[in-house]
């Protein structure tokens, strides 16, 4: 009896790989390329400040301008210890200054340090960090700044008690009872949201539960306790000694603890202002705290300028190209 014949199926042609869409094919090199966009839009908006900045920074002292580009180039390595002191992970050090030295670019766009947040936030999402904890270390960071920074003004006040000038530098009562209700009313407002709306309590409580968990664990390391309050603590002094140092090259008539402290409180009086890396606001209360310790309101404004082409304008290109090359090799 003759066995049936099976009769053998063709074997499956291999799946032809699909070729990605012209729009997905154009979106990295596209976001490759915006920073530089970015950059020039801004040099082309604002090329007169970056003229004078740049006239007076070349009659200035060199040795003094070497001395505020390093401290200028340390400012980013802080950044870098905060951003490591905010996270158990171990993170490459490497890539993660190079990181914060794109995120300076990327910060002078956009407001409020949003620029700087969103490509550490990448960045950290890259390295295999999951989102919870990535926002997490972000909410720990932008936490202990403010805090490390009112500490570092307070030890400058208990410090230097007869040589600094406060008079005309605190605000009346009427000033400190707005601020106080407007924080109140914030306050106020984010609570009854988070009693009502159901859908949005649960995310923060978790993300609340996450902030804390991480929190605790980081403040039982000491190198993570180190990295993150050392750094958080360096960073206003480096940007103060980078300002010190610009206006000694131009002949600022002020030690080092008053240009410190007028950039502690400038800071701090208008420090909430959204504005894209600082720029405005701060730069106006600078001037005016240095005028108020004794300085020559141009050579204080002249100091700002040169303070803003040596932090902002000088490292914005290769900020830029490095946030491009970072993203070119999927880092960001």
């Amino acid at each position: 009896m003759s066995q049936p014949r099976l009769e053998t199926l063709p074997a499956p042609l291999p799946a032809t790989p699909r070729r990605p869409s012209l729009t997905a094919r154009l979106v990295r090199p596209v976001l490759a390329l915006l920073p530089l966009l970015l950059v020039g839009g801004w040099a082309l908006a604002d090329r007169r400040a970056v003229y004078e900045g740049a006239a007076r920074l070349a009659s200035a002292d060199p040795g003094w301008l070497l001395v505020a580009f390093v401290c200028t180039c340390l400012t980013w390595v802080a950044a870098a210890c905060v951003r490591q002191g905010a996270l158990p992970e171990r993170l490459p050090p490497g890539l993660l200054v190079a990181s914060q030295f794109a995120a300076g670019a990327a910060n002078q766009v956009l407001p409020a340090g949003i620029g700087a947040h969103a490509v550490t936030l990448r960045f950290l999402q890259r390295r295999g960090i999951p989102l919870p904890r990535a926002t997490a270390s972000l909410a720990l960071y932008s936490l202990v700044k403010p805090v490390a920074k009112t500490v570092v003004l307070l030890a400058f006040l208990v410090a230097f008690p007869d040589v600094l000038r406060l008079g005309a530098l605190v605000p009346d009562d009427r000033t400190l009872l707005l601020a106080a209700g407007g924080a109140l009313l914030a306050l106020a407002a984010t609570a009854v949201t988070l009693a009502t709306v159901g859908a949005l309590r649960r995310p923060v409580l978790g993300f609340l539960r996450t902030a804390l968990t991480d929190a605790r664990e980081l403040h039982t390391r000491p190198r993570r306790v180190l990295a993150l309050w050392g750094g958080a603590a360096a960073t206003p002094l480096l940007q103060g000694s980078v300002i010190a140092t610009v206006g000694f090259s131009l002949g600022l008539p002020l030690s080092w603890a008053q240009v410190v402290l007028a950039l502690l409180v400038a800071g701090t009086a208008v420090g909430a202002v959204p504005a894209p890396g600082g720029i405005g606001p701060v730069d106006a209360a600078l001037v005016f705290t240095m005028a108020a310790f004794g300085a020559p309101v141009a050579t204080a404004t002249a100091t700002v300028i040169g303070y803003r082409v040596l932090t902002v304008w000088l490292p914005l290109l290769p900020g830029a190209l490095v946030l491009s090359a970072l993203l070119h090799r999927k880092v960001l």
